[in-house]
C-alpha cells in the first residue's frame, strides 16, 4: 500500500487567481486541462489539480515497480508533480501528457539511484506472458490480481519475483520501462543512454530468461 499523495501547494508556491475554468475540471479531456495550465503565469490549479487526481496512482505504480524497497516513494511522488508543476509548459504536444509524465518520473528514478548508488531488490513484475504473430509479449496486471487471472497464484509471484532478481539491473529496469510505463523502445533508449539495437536486446534477453525459468508455470 502506498501512502496517499498530499501535494504541498505551499512547495511550488502556487499563487491565488481568478479561476480559468468555467467548465468543471472533471469533466474536461487531458488535453484541455494542460492547455489550461500552460495559459496563464502560473498553471491553473483546478485543471492541475484534476490532472493529479487522474495519474496519481499511475505515479506510484510506476515508482513501486522500479523501486518497491524505497520508503520514500510517497515523498519522490510529490517531487514527481512538483516536477509537473514546473515544466508543464514545455509540454509541446498535451495529448502526450501520460507519457511526459512517465519520463519525469523515471528520470527522477534515475536520478536518485546515481545518489543511491545501489538497486537490489527484486522488482515485481505481475505479467503473464501471450504469443502473437511469434513475437513474446507481456500483458500488465493490475497490482492486485482479479480472480481470472490464470496465474494469480501466490506460488506463481514468488517465483516470478526469484526470476526478476536474478535479472541483470540493466534487464530490469528495461522491462519495467518497457512493460509497466509502455515506452516506446526509443524512448527507453534515450532515457537510459544506450542504442536503440541494446534496448531490444535486453527486452528479448529478459523476457526469454525469463520465460525458461518459469515455464513450468506457462501453458502453450
Amino acid at each position: 500500500m502506498t501512502a496517499t499523495l498530499q501535494l504541498s501547494w505551499s512547495r511550488v508556491k502556487v499563487e491565488d487567481s481568478e479561476p480559468h475554468v468555467q467548465i468543471p475540471a472533471a469533466k474536461l479531456g487531458n488535453y484541455e486541462l494542460v492547455q489550461l495550465c500552460q495559459a496563464g503565469l502560473h498553471p491553473d490549479r483546478a485543471a492541475f489539480t484534476e490532472l493529479l487526481r487522474r495519474y496519481e496512482s499511475h505515479v506510484e505504480r510506476v515508482l513501486y515497480h522500479l523501486a518497491p524497497d524505497w520508503d520514500d516513494r510517497a515523498d519522490l511522488a510529490q517531487e514527481v508533480w512538483i516536477r509537473v508543476y514546473r515544466n508543464i509548459k514545455r509540454l509541446h504536444e498535451p495529448d502526450k501528457f501520460r507519457g511526459w509524465l512517465s519520463r519525469i518520473t523515471t528520470n527522477l528514478f534515475y536520478d536518485e539511484l546515481r545518489k543511491r548508488k545501489r538497486y537490489k531488490t527484486p522488482l515485481s513484475l505481475d505479467a503473464r506472458l501471450s504469443m502473437e504473430d511469434g513475437d513474446m509479449t507481456w500483458e500488465i496486471a493490475s497490482v492486485e490480481p482479479g480472480p481470472d487471472e490464470s496465474f494469480a497464484t501466490h506460488e506463481f509471484y514468488s517465483e516470478l519475483n526469484a526470476a526478476i532478481a536474478e535479472l541483470p539491473e540493466a534487464f530490469r529496469t528495461t522491462i519495467v520501462l518497457r512493460e509497466i510505463e509502455g515506452l516506446a523502445y526509443e524512448e527507453i533508449a534515450e532515457i537510459t543512454g544506450v542504442s536503440l539495437g541494446t534496448v531490444k536486446s535486453r527486452i528479448a534477453r529478459a523476457r526469454l530468461r525469463l520465460q525458461g525459468q518459469l515455464q513450468n508455470y506457462l501453458k502453450a
